[in-house]
């Protein structure tokens, strides 16, 4: 004989409504997706970190900024030219692979953008006289991962190379720059994001990964750092505690904390360049940058 169900005790559920996940002690906690601009943007300002990553909707970002532009049409003319077979892997390529990713944003009229499309094809030119058209990268605009405790990291990097080593082949993280400054081994050494790349290329591939390289195009200048499996550590952990933090911010907003102590503002000269400056209350307060400032001066012809 069937024996009658008995009536609940819990109250009912919302039609509708997602059933809740149970917690169980000693459960891991959950990982902290990020990519190098992700981490970089709360250790830069947390207010900002929480503009570009939390709010929903975001706040409305100010204009494109020129150099932006610059950075990404040279970006992916390089990674244009690798795609191309190593016969046709020449400098005369470059004019028209250029122009196919020009991006035209931000410049403060034609003229400038003109010299600075000049100028970026020059950069090529002289760069891609260097590399060997015969020889292809292990990976360009290659996206490496890796799972730590804390971190579910992925990164897109610029371009992987295949060197030899004392004890075989080993991988060399590339990262091309166009920024104004020229770049030295202590900018190479610092690089969480070049760190981060070498340490999950290294688990991706399963090859040793230890050099990161700076590729200065505006000068040609390469800056570069050893890392050793302790300093790649380091840099690694430092990772993990900025994702602790945020992770620690997150929650407290979702507890019903205020943002704005949750995620605070560290107002300098950043600020200057920040798409959300006229978001920010602080930020609003500090002098802003025209989109075409970074590229001034340097694209005559």
């Amino acid at each position: 004989m069937r024996r009658p169900s008995r009536p609940s005790t819990s109250p009912p559920r919302p039609r509708g409504a997602e059933p809740e996940q149970l917690g169980f002690e000693g459960m891991p906690e959950r990982l902290f997706v990020c990519t190098p601009s992700k981490l970089g943007a709360f250790v830069d300002c947390p207010r900002r970190y929480r503009y570009s990553y939390v709010d929903r909707p975001a706040p409305p970002k100010g204009p494109p900024w020129a150099h932006n532009s610059l950075g990404a049409s040279v970006h992916t003319a390089l990674k244009n030219w690798y795609a191309l077979p190593a016969e046709r892997r020449r400098p005369e390529a470059l004019a028209t692979l250029l122009k196919g990713t020009w991006v035209r944003e931000g410049y403060r009229d034609d003229e400038q953008e003109r010299a600075a499309y000049r100028r970026a094809l020059g950069w090529l030119e002289a760069y891609v006289a260097t590399l060997d058209p015969d020889t292809e990268p292990v990976g360009v605009e290659r996206v490496v991962a890796v799972k730590t405790g804390v971190l579910a990291f992925n990164g897109r990097a610029d371009r992987i190379d295949s060197r030899p080593g004392p004890a075989g082949p080993e991988l060399v993280i590339v990262d091309y720059k166009t920024g104004r400054a020229g770049l030295d081994a202590d900018d190479a050494r610092g690089s969480q994001a070049l760190a981060l790349y070498a340490y999950a290329a290294e688990r991706t591939f399963r090859r040793p990964c230890h050099r990161v390289e700076l590729h200065h195009l505006p000068t040609g200048t390469v800056a570069a750092h050893e890392h050793t499996a302790e300093s790649l550590a380091r840099q690694l952990g430092r990772a993990e505690e900025t994702a602790r933090d945020i992770m620690t911010a997150e929650r407290s907003v979702a507890d019903g904390g205020d943002p704005d102590e949750a995620f605070p503002a560290t107002p300098g000269p950043r600020c200057g360049w920040c798409d959300y400056r006229r978001t920010c209350p602080a930020g609003a307060e500090m002098p802003g940058k025209q989109p075409w400032a970074a590229v001034e001066g340097r694209t005559e012809s």
